[in-house]
């Protein structure tokens, strides 16, 4: 591959959404912006991964409401400090933009608030970049009050240092994301006192929101009913599953971050137990750390399950490099030390796709979370891999406490339940809480 740009079919035009929370709700849908995308590609990396990561940038734009009419790549041993592809670069890549006469410029790395400034500056246009695009789709996305106050939170932790410095370009009032960034160079302390403000104000707020949840979480612990978090790649079909299993009526679409807030439904599974299923917002490559950070509430819910469901869409040119990115993200979050149970899905569409990575991960489990096939198979798969993280236990219960009969048939699998001249002996399933809680009814020896 060369370092030529490579004109994109183009559609319709359009804006993306306003950028920046507050303001959310005046999105201009009379047009569609026209982009370029910019991918470099470091050492260590193959062209054909770059490639890759523009069309999975192609799809965040078109999701975020424009469209890509022109893409550039190129080879850098290390970023420009200045403008991150090089001034040669930025004149091929203005000769281009005035070509097709495009509104912005999205590149797919982070860039710093310098090199956005320059870049603009040189190019006469927007430039912005993968971070940008995505917190506009949350922005666009999220309708739960947490969700947006966690979006706009993350949008303001990454306009704050770019507010510095950028001169006549925070008067625009063109359309587009990144676009509006204030009203004027005059204005550039009372804006970053405005936003400091109320990103203090949407910090305080989440707080609330946490102690809420904490809370609730007390009293499902309580239950000790199990949980499990369904967890995945962008679009790779975590809210058809839960819809599948549960009837949640939870959005899906065929688009990106479709779905932000994390819904929770009662499970029961083939052998009679009940779990809880929590649908959590889709991993990308490159997420935003802004993003992990503002979420990080939200995405408790994966560090405190006893199980997740790792699904990944099976039909995807590379699935082992979705597979990896989610695991990342785990890690950031606290959460790679949660069991896991890899869950291929989309077998309808790509049954070869399906077997290689089946092959390639023993344990997994194939479905189609659309048509529902496998789907049975991996409620029996999620019941023994539960089952597996349980203890078998031997307990003697006085026939007076019917009360711990109970709660051992509620928190637990009872497997043999006989009467004796003491009282109930009963063999169950239980988790380590459960055994400690019940510890004066333990057989031992």
């Amino acid at each position: 591959m060369s370092d030529d740009p490579k004109p994109v079919d183009g559609g319709h035009r359009g804006a993306f959404g306003d950028f920046g929370g507050e303001s959310s709700g005046l999105i201009d849908r009379s047009f569609r912006e026209k982009i370029v995308i910019i991918g470099v590609t470091p050492p260590g990396h193959d062209e054909e991964e770059t490639e890759r990561h523009l069309d999975e940038l192609t799809l965040l734009v078109d999701t975020a409401g424009a469209d890509v009419v022109a893409r550039i790549l190129q080879k850098r041993h290390s970023p420009d400090p200045a403008t991150f592809i090089g001034s040669g670069k930025v004149e091929e890549l203005r000769e281009l933009c005035e070509a097709v006469d495009v509104d912005t410029v999205v590149f797919d790395d982070e860039l710093s608030p310098a090199q956005q400034r320059n870049l603009e500056k040189l190019l006469g246009r927007t430039a912005i970049d993968r971070t940008a695009v995505i917190l506009d789709i949350f922005g666009q996305n999220a309708h739960s009050l947490e969700g947006k106050a966690q979006v706009e939170l993350a949008q303001i932790r990454y306009r704050l240092p770019r507010l510095r410095g950028r001169g006549k370009t925070l008067s625009r009032q063109g359309g587009g994301i990144g676009a509006r960034q204030g009203g004027g160079e005059t204005q550039l302390e009372v804006d970053r006192r405005r936003l400091q403000r109320r990103m203090h104000k949407l910090e305080a707020d989440l707080r609330e929101i946490v102690q809420v949840r904490k809370t609730q979480a007390k009293a499902r612990q309580r239950s000790r009913l199990h949980r499990v978090a369904i967890v995945g790649y962008t679009n790779a079909g975590k809210s058809t599953l839960l819809n599948q299993l549960t009837d949640a009526g939870v959005l899906v679409e065929d688009r990106l971050f479709a779905t932000l807030d994390a819904t929770t439904r009662r499970l029961q599974l083939p052998g009679g137990e009940t779990v809880l299923l929590t649908d959590t917002v889709g991993f990308i490559t490159k997420l935003p750390t802004q993003l992990i950070e503002a979420f990080k509430s939200t995405l408790e819910v994966v560090v405190d399950a006893d199980l997740l469901v790792h699904v990944v869409d099976g039909s995807v040119t590379d699935p082992e490099e979705q597979i990896r990115a989610v695991d990342r993200v785990l890690a950031d979050i606290g959460a790679a030390e949660v069991p896991q149970m890899l869950v291929v899905n989309k077998m309808d569409l790509d049954q070869l796709g399906t077997k290689r990575v089946l092959g390639d991960h023993p344990g997994a489990v194939a479905i189609s979370a659309l048509t529902g096939e496998g789907v049975e198979d991996m409620l029996r798969a999620l019941g023994d891999r539960l089952r597996g993280l349980s203890t078998i236990t031997e307990l003697l219960v006085p026939f007076e406490r019917g009360d711990i009969l109970a709660a051992l048939h509620r928190e637990g699998e009872v497997l043999v339940e006989t009467a004796s001249d003491e009282g109930m002996r009963v063999r169950a399933r239980l988790d380590d809480a459960s055994v400690s809680r019940l510890r004066e009814y333990v057989v031992t020896g």
